[in-house]
């Protein structure tokens, strides 16, 4: 056998869904940090990053190209490479009178490109894995996903706040982090480029005419709609997260905000460290502990720990919004248990999308999922900065833990297969 097609799943998926993650960070959350160090307002904030989402949304509609056209390799590859050069767009932007509408478009540019891209890197992971191994991985590739989201919002953020505080101006600090990150990304183009193995079933497929490409498209939009269940499983792809979307746009904003405010008055630096340190470790550990369980004994037997540890974590931020402490110790304390709680939660989530996409199509299937999903997040995500704006971080945080009670009402109507991601 080919050594680039058997290489081990250890030498891509790590740094496949670190350079996954990254994008969707900077996008929707280093931007809201970014953002309100720049003194543009909480409801803009959420409003606007909220409208970035969209690309996640509407991605199912040109998935099916993405799955006949080229291999997922190519596409990955060439996204990585688009969204190095959206990051150099925003670094050069930063410092212009415009700043807020440029950075903008280049931030929908990397939207958009990291979409694609993470089309084409799912289902490369379908793909290239046994179902077995997929259960296995997904506590690995959510951690490693999840490791990049920290990692921007960790050294990404105490790297802009050290910049601050050397004397460079807010916007040269944040243009310079920016730079370095797009230097990253091509360092991700050249090793997936070389070190990215081929799986036979990642072939290039026959060239289709226009007519053949719109009936594929349209078989696989049929084929999705009319799965057993649909109907309910959509519904819990858009509630599950309906608190977490809103918390995911306020939480910066809270810890940077003034105490007069309601906030925490951290530092840019702060933030970073909180969420870099102790928030990986813990994310890391809830990941991986979540993957493990299930390939031991199967998403349906631990579906309900994973929905509570999900959800209920987020009484965290009542917590330091009634004690209103700055010490770094009890709020990484905090973070720390929504952390966990999120990646052993999230694992769930993810297998339950997996476990719907399967049979044929299912890379445009899994993009279908994710969409539905990134429509939970942009819908309540767009209004979070304004309800927040209306009645204060403290009630704003009472409202999201409101809000996970539909998760937890649909949770016991799904269907899963008692076998799904079992060791067999």
């Amino acid at each position: 056998m080919n050594k680039a097609t058997s290489r081990s799943p250890w030498a891509w998926i790590p740094t496949l869904y670190f350079a996954e993650g990254l994008p969707y960070v900077f996008v929707m959350t280093v931007s809201v940090i970014m953002y309100k160090r720049l003194e543009i307002s909480n409801t803009d904030i959420a409003l606007y990053t909220s409208w970035l989402y969209l690309p996640w949304v509407i991605k199912p509609f040109w998935s099916p190209l993405v799955d006949i056209l080229r291999t997922k390799r190519f596409w990955i590859i060439g996204m990585q490479l688009v969204i190095g050069g959206g990051l150099a767009g925003v670094a050069f932007t930063l410092p212009m009178s415009n700043f807020f509408q440029y950075s903008l478009a280049f931030l929908w540019l990397m939207a958009f490109s990291s979409a694609t891209h993470d089309i084409a890197a799912d289902g490369f992971y379908m793909l290239g894995l046994s179902t077995h191994d997929q259960a296995f991985f997904v506590g690995i590739r959510n951690t490693f996903y999840r490791l990049a989201m920290l990692a921007g919002q960790g050294p990404l953020v105490i790297l802009a706040g050290y910049l601050e505080q050397s004397g460079d101006s807010i916007p040269t600090a944040w243009s310079m982090t920016f730079f370095i990150f797009a230097g990253l990304f091509v360092a991700f183009f050249l090793y997936h480029l070389f070190l990215l193995p081929y799986p036979a079933s990642d072939q290039k497929r026959e060239n289709k005419d226009f007519g053949e490409i719109m009936r594929n498209f349209g078989e696989t939009f049929v084929s999705f709609f009319t799965k057993k269940g649909i109907g309910l499983a959509l519904v819990f792809l858009l509630v599950f997260r309906l608190g977490e979307a809103q918390l995911a746009k306020l939480a910066s904003p809270f810890l940077l905000d003034d105490l007069a405010k309601g906030g925490l008055e951290l530092t840019t630096s702060d933030i970073g460290f909180v969420y870099g340190t102790a928030g990986i470790i813990a994310l890391t550990l809830g990941g991986i502990v979540g993957g493990i369980v299930v390939s031991r004994h199967g998403l349906k037997q631990w579906l309900w720990p994973m929905v509570f540890a999900m959800n209920l974590p987020n009484i965290a931020y009542i917590f330091l919004a009634l004690l209103q402490t700055q010490n770094l110790a009890v709020i990484s304390s905090a973070v720390v248990i929504e952390q966990f709680g999120y990646g052993f939660g999230f694992t769930a989530y993810m297998l339950y999308m997996i476990q719907l996409a399967d049979g044929e199509h299912k890379t445009a299937h899994y993009a279908l999922c994710t969409g539905f999903m990134a429509l939970g997040m942009m819908l309540p995500g767009m209004i979070s900065g304004w309800i927040e704006d209306q009645i204060g971080y403290l009630y704003f945080f009472i409202w999201v833990m409101i809000c996970t009670i539909p998760g937890f009402i649909i949770a016991p109507f799904l269907h899963i297969d008692p076998e799904f991601g079992k060791k067999k």
